[in-house]
């Protein structure tokens, strides 16, 4: 499967290149077409040519293969900004080195999160099997919650690139209040959500009654933080298409320290016992949506675009 991460890098660059320009159906209908494929030859593979594990990883691979391909030859047939001639194939040294200063605090962003969730999980697992569950059932809950909010900061990061460049700040200004208002919306929505239909929602995922019971309360706790969790999603966004990327290096690593900062605290408060895991991820996102804010109000983001217009008009520059 590991084979498979040099297709899915490279189909991601290129639906980003394709949402900046304003295409944001395209990726869209390959990846659909994509799960499609894998899941056809998911069942030919295991259940026609009994390949186990093995066949379910070549799936994989196939699908990503021909999300990246299809995608790339859509936008050299369909975008004009990806017919480049050859003057504009060599390498621009100030354009890569820009890319690096953006990417590295992006990408360590999110390892960060990622390894601030490893060690919360490590903390569930020495409350036993139940706990466990629910830990892992209300998780795959809220990702499904947080899509929104995650669709709504990549276009967001896209349309606060596009205005920066042009400059029109005051329509990045605009959009954000709107985006605001959209996430305060889904945040009301979900909320009223989780304390109504918690118990269907739980039923859907597991069927044992103490998780399901444990998993209601669970939800009731972190639904109640809905609405920082979709504000990080929208400023972190703004600031990395505004050029801002170190803050988000910052906000990570203030991911890491309030999901084993506030799990050490708890543990160590016998009232607040097991809550103390969805405490933990409620409190973690309400610093970190209320710092991503703050950041943005003191208006550093208007000025951190990295990439010359001159610079990049002369790399892209196509006649339509």
């Amino acid at each position: 499967v590991s084979f498979g991460i040099v297709f899915v890098a490279l189909y991601n660059v290129i639906s980003a290149i394709l949402r900046s320009l304003g295409d944001s159906v395209s990726s869209l209908v390959f990846l659909i077409i994509s799960s499609i494929i894998n899941v056809g030859l998911d069942l030919l593979f295991v259940i026609e040519f009994n390949m186990g594990v093995m066949g379910v990883a070549v799936a994989t691979v196939i699908a990503q293969l021909f999300s990246t391909v299809g995608i790339f030859i859509y936008a050299m047939i369909k975008n004009p900004y990806f017919q480049i001639n050859s003057e504009q194939r060599k390498l621009n040294v100030e354009i890569i080195k820009n890319c690096i200063k953006i990417g590295i605090p992006v990408g360590g962003q999110s390892a960060l999160i990622a390894l601030s969730c490893v060690i919360l999980q490590g903390v569930v697992n020495h409350f036993g099997a139940t706990v466990v569950a629910t830990f892992t059932a209300t998780s795959r809950i809220e990702q499904l919650v947080q899509q929104p909010f995650n669709s709504l900061g990549t276009a967001f990061a896209a349309f606060t690139g596009q205005n920066i460049g042009a400059g029109k700040i005051d329509r990045v200004k605009k959009g954000y209040r709107k985006s605001v208002l959209l996430v305060a919306g889904i945040s009301c929505f979900s909320l009223l959500f989780m304390w109504i239909f918690g118990r269907v929602i739980m039923n859907v995922f597991v069927n044992d009654k103490a998780v399901i019971e444990m998993g209601i309360n669970a939800l009731q706790i972190t639904s109640c933080f809905y609405f920082p969790l979709g504000l990080i999603y929208i400023t972190r966004n703004l600031l990395n298409g505004a050029g801002d990327t170190i803050f988000s290096m910052i906000n990570g690593i203030t991911e890491v320290i309030g999901r084993v900062g506030f799990a050490t605290l708890f543990l160590l408060i016998p009232i607040v016992g097991i809550w103390g895991v969805w405490y933990t991820t409620a409190l973690t996102w309400l610093i970190t949506g209320t710092l991503a804010f703050v950041r943005y109000k003191q208006g550093k983001w208007r000025t951190k675009s990295l990439v010359k217009q001159n610079d990049f008009e002369d790399f892209i520059s196509v006649e339509l």
